[in-house]
């Protein structure tokens, strides 16, 4: 909630030309915060939901991380004006890369 609150912050006090990279900085890691937020509760009602289990694992907050990093990319993609069939496949190749990383590791 905090997190979802500086961002309401940020895009309604600033604009992008006088916000400078601090701003944009800010910006990913407040989205970036309120997205794993969201993912994780989702997360957990889904786990809940199929009775596997009460609490999230760490595992489970790893997931949910490569999770999150899905569209902060598309986002950055998208203000590079580089986004493309080529760039989501290429992003969901990385994503499903990393979370077999972290089945395989962890």
């Amino acid at each position: 909630m905090i997190g979802l609150a500086g961002l309401i912050l940020v895009l309604n006090l600033t604009s992008p030309t006088e916000v400078g990279p601090f701003g944009v900085l800010l910006f990913f890691t407040t989205l970036f915060v309120v997205i794993f937020g969201l993912v994780s509760f989702l997360m957990g009602v889904f786990l809940r939901m199929a009775n596997k289990k009460k609490e999230l694992s760490g595992k489970d907050y790893l997931y949910a991380t490569v999770i999150t990093f899905g569209p902060i990319m598309l986002l950055m993609a998208r203000s590079f004006g580089a986004i493309s069939v080529w760039t989501v496949g290429l992003i969901a190749i990385f994503l499903f890369l990393v979370g077999f990383l972290v089945y395989k590791k962890v």
